[in-house]
């Protein structure tokens, strides 16, 4: 193997913030936050949104999402209600 090609392997925390859960495991991924683990060991944390222990497939618990929102802040974003009045076709960016 070549050296000083790979990318630095390392333990990680991974912080699910919907739920609380964490687990160490490996990564390549950097983050300026550290987190003590249960061996007294400090390691760097990663926050995400879902893991498997929030995700519905895993869960088998239907999750609310605000998906709502988004579409009309798109839709004001290019207009679109104006459009549909007026028969304009849609904007091609």
């Amino acid at each position: 193997m070549k050296k000083d090609i790979h990318p630095d392997y390392h333990p990680v925390v991974f912080l699910d913030t919907s739920t609380g859960d964490k687990f160490l495991t490996r990564s390549t991924i950097n983050s300026k936050e550290m987190i003590e683990w249960e061996d007294g060991k400090s390691y760097p944390v990663v926050r995400v949104e879902v893991s498997s222990s929030s995700h519905p497939f895993f869960t088998g618990k239907m999750k609310y999402v605000d998906s709502a929102g988004r579409v009309e802040k798109f839709q004001r974003k290019y207009n679109w209600a104006k459009r549909r009045q007026t028969g304009e076709p849609a904007a091609e960016e």
